[in-house]
């Protein structure tokens, strides 16, 4: 008899509740320790859960019997959350909103293999509804799917560019803040979630199938899959949220502080408690479950350094041993964006020697570089693998935008955010972007402006493909995306998010397909012993020269006599940054080989 388990272990009574159409019939579930059990309905059968017991949430108590729950191991939902008001109202039934989990089948699972990414390659971050919702390759019926993915235009686009893997924002079923629906707004990034292992049948209609197959699809071409999860918070909010699955069952999943109420960490109003051995259980199988049933090759956890706190940050943190004990997880690509908003939060370089980490410091380093804040010696240091902050082992992501922050074509069109179609009179996002107009504050059809901006697009994306460590380009960033200055765009599922393949700069791509190609020949995970650094006029590089804020740029030649060996040069002036010692194709316009 397979039997179906939920943690709720203060709770006085759990139904399973078992959905044909809109009847719904309860069974009552029996307690076995801090679970209750029940037998489990035949797959394809839609259930939630109800729990009783006291509600008291100043004493962290939330069990309302009105409330229906999504199982926090659901794996498939029959729709996407949607936000009311009701739903933190006790008393109210909430079975009309509340989606329902789908019980699934036994999920085949995927054979174990090496990950097909490996350090030093290239990363390509995708909304996945935003790359397709405007793609005329793509039939209307696929546009912003998971499943787009493995449209063939899709997968040509990403050869073209030789990405290693494509990083997929969240994917699993989110809720959209409270905020939101009165200002006609949506969450179109998903890093809003509740049940960690269930996929968004907004971008996944298909389940565990389509990302399975989608999977398959990219590893055919040589490309692997990394899936962002959020493991910091849950869409359940502050106290003012909607009680939808942990918050109704078991409320100790989130950290609390002595007085009983929430440690808000990430911003988001909870924080889960990695501390709770339960919750780490639950993280590591979500981990296993994307791996074993999908053959996903990775992860990138948001605001990684949650997972390390107890309530301070550790970095010899339970989870991590947890995850590299785990047969299905211990070769896994795992990158942490290593920092939240809590007290320490910011831990860059302290995250485990196997796990790579998001790269703040170099994006910052590399703008301000080309904006005329810094001089040559901190170039060149992110450039050879940022061992201020790593040491010899280059654990980097390196970047030079992402999906949070400006483009990077609006990196270099605004000086100050423009967010105010997020309804929040501007104030949202971030206020230091080191970003400069070149003249101009936003869309201009001055073509000095234009040229000095392309020009320096190029060089920025040239710095970015001979930079030691992994290397990540935001989708669309290969082309001139813009977000019309807006730097925090998680609310604007439209055109500001959605990617114009028709009016991309296809000159600009040809240029990045040119220097992923020469990448894609050479080994990047660390940068080479040995080397000749040299001034732009030939004559090595001293101290004074890299000291000196007015030197414009350098060049580097690797020691070595393959065909395949390294050379880069940096030209301010120019300006230029990529392969070869004598600029792009020592004048010939074509990169070298």
């Amino acid at each position: 008899m397979t039997l179906i388990s939920v943690r709720a272990p203060r709770a006085e009574a759990v139904s399973l509740c078992l959905f044909d159409g809109e009847t719904e019939t309860r069974a009552a579930m029996t307690r076995r320790g801090d679970d209750w059990i029940a037998q489990a309905p035949p797959p394809g059968t839609r259930y939630g859960l109800r729990a009783a017991g006291e509600w008291a949430p100043e004493r962290g108590l939330w069990f309302d019997p009105a409330k229906l729950m999504v199982d926090p191991r659901a794996v498939e939902l029959d729709r996407a959350f949607q936000f009311s008001p009701v739903l933190s109202e006790y008393g109210v039934d909430t079975a009309p909103l509340v989606p329902r989990a789908v019980m699934p089948g036994a999920l085949p699972e995927v054979p174990l293999g090496p990950p097909v990414f490996t350090r030093g390659g290239l990363i390509y971050e995708v909304n996945v509804r935003g790359l397709t919702m405007l793609h005329p390759g793509v039939q209307q019926a696929q546009r912003g799917t998971v499943a787009a993915l493995a449209h063939p235009a899709v997968l040509a686009h990403l050869e073209k560019l030789h990405v290693s893997a494509v990083e997929l924002m969240p994917i699993t079923a989110w809720i959209d803040e409270r905020h939101l629906p009165p200002l006609g707004l949506s969450n179109a990034w998903g890093y809003n979630p509740v049940a960690p292992m269930a996929l968004d049948p907004r971008l996944c209609p298909g389940g565990v199938a389509e990302l399975r197959e989608t999977v398959a699809a990219l590893h055919a071409r040589g490309i692997g899959v990394i899936l962002d999860l959020v493991f910091n918070h849950t869409g359940e909010s502050d106290i003012r949220g909607p009680v939808l699955s942990f918050r109704g069952l078991d409320n100790a999943a989130y950290a609390h502080n002595a007085d009983g109420s929430l440690i808000n960490d990430t911003g988001c109003g909870n924080t889960l408690d990695f501390a709770n051995p339960a919750v780490r259980a639950l993280v590591v199988d979500t981990l296993r479950h994307f791996v074993q049933h999908c053959g996903v090759d990775g992860f990138r956890f948001d605001l990684a350094t949650v997972m390390a706190r107890g309530p301070g940050f550790a970095a010899d943190a339970p989870i991590f041993a947890e995850i590299a004990g785990d047969p299905w997880l211990a070769d896994r690509v795992m990158i942490a964006e290593p920092w939240d908003i809590g007290p320490g939060g910011y831990q860059l370089g302290r995250f485990p020697a196997h796990w790579l980490e998001w790269n703040d410091r170099y994006r910052d380093d590399v703008r301000r570089f080309w904006r005329g804040d810094a001089g040559v010696g901190l170039l060149a240091t992110r450039i050879a693998g940022c061992s201020d902050i790593f040491g010899k082992d280059c654990r980097a992501v390196n970047y030079l935008a992402a999906h949070d922050g400006f483009t990077l074509a609006d990196t270099l069109a605004y000086e100050h955010r423009r967010n105010h179609a997020n309804g929040e009179d501007n104030r949202d996002g971030h206020g230091e972007n080191f970003s400069w107009n070149n003249g101009v504050e936003g869309p201009t059809d001055d073509p000095a402006v234009l040229a000095r901006r392309g020009a320096l697009a190029r060089a920025m994306l040239g710095t970015l493909f001979v930079s030691t460590g992994t290397i990540m380009l935001t989708a669309g960033d290969e082309f001139g995306r813009s977000q019309q200055g807006n730097n925090n765009a998680y609310a604007q599922d439209n055109a500001v998010t959605w990617i114009d393949w028709a009016n991309r700069d296809r000159a600009l791509e040809d240029h990045v397909a040119a220097l992923a190609a020469w990448r894609a020949a050479r080994d990047f995970a660390q940068f080479p012993a040995g080397g000749a650094w040299r001034a732009l006029d030939g004559a090595a590089m001293d101290a004074g020269r890299w000291e000196d804020h007015q030197t414009q740029g350098f060049s580097w030649t690797e020691k070595k006599e393959a065909a395949r060996a390294k050379g880069l040069r940096v030209d301010r002036a120019a300006p230029y940054a990529g392969p070869g010692v004598n600029g792009p194709g020592n004048g010939s316009g074509v990169l070298p080989d």
